[in-house]
């Protein structure tokens, strides 16, 4: 019979750190995939960052990244929580769930292998990803379609994409949007699909309130009210 010691604990090596447009936890869309526009750099570090690593890895159109939630780990876990997508108000067991406050804080995230740069270093360029900048990475495993994609498979209360917002912008946060983004194509689509997932906690909802999210070196100003979401103001963040 196999004997197990029930006390033993484990360490592990970060391979690799995400440089994302999502300075703070509030307004990362709360899946991967939801926000496509995203882009984000994954830099290996040594002795990860060998080019032999990657080898073959090109073929493969999406990864798997296993990571851990560092910003929230301090802050321990509980048995029970309350998803977004339930309105916050029931509970669900943690494993039922993919809140952050894990017993061991760690994420896992399919999301699209843009390229692979191998200047400056090695560097995975990830589309659609749902991480915060400065994420550690402790893993990398390509993804396997005829074995991971189960088309039957029940999604219990997230069976299905969740609603999206309308959005819209005023003059002004358009006019800032091309003079300060380089290029605004980037940041105006990522922008709009973000605020489509109506990134508030579910127990806010004051039309006239405003909110800001930190995206890349920008302060992003909106409000929401029926049903849409407008961008109000984009400002450089640390000049106002």
């Amino acid at each position: 019979m196999a004997v197990y010691n029930i006390a033993m604990r484990h360490s592990f090596d970060t391979i690799g750190i995400i440089h994302s447009p999502f300075r703070e936890k509030f307004g990362i869309p709360r899946q991967p995939a939801l926000a496509p526009a995203a882009r984000l750099r994954l830099q290996l570090l040594p002795p990860y960052d060998h080019p032999d690593c990657v080898r073959g890895l090109d073929a493969f159109s999406h990864v798997w990244i296993s990571f851990v939630f560092h910003e929230t780990a301090a802050r321990g876990w509980s048995a029970l929580v309350r998803p977004p997508r339930l309105g916050g108000n029931t509970r669900v067991g943690v494993f039922a769930s993919r809140s952050s406050h894990r017993p061991n804080p760690l994420g896992l995230s399919l999301v699209e292998l843009i390229g692979i740069e191998r200047e400056h270093g090695l560097s995975l360029i990830l589309g659609g990803a749902d991480l915060l900048d400065g994420t550690p990475v402790l893993d990398i495993k390509p993804y396997i379609p005829f074995v991971e994609s189960r088309p039957d498979a029940r999604g219990g209360f997230v069976d299905g994409p969740p609603p999206t917002l309308a959005t819209r912008w005023s003059e002004a946060a358009r006019r800032q949007c091309v003079a300060l983004a380089s290029p605004p194509s980037e940041l105006q689509p990522l922008i709009e699909q973000m605020l489509a997932q109506d990134p508030r906690p579910a127990y806010q909802d004051d039309p006239a309130r405003e909110y800001g999210i930190a995206l890349w070196n920008y302060n992003i100003r909106f409000r929401i009210a029926d049903e849409c979401a407008e961008i109000l103001e984009i400002t450089e963040i640390g000049l106002n």
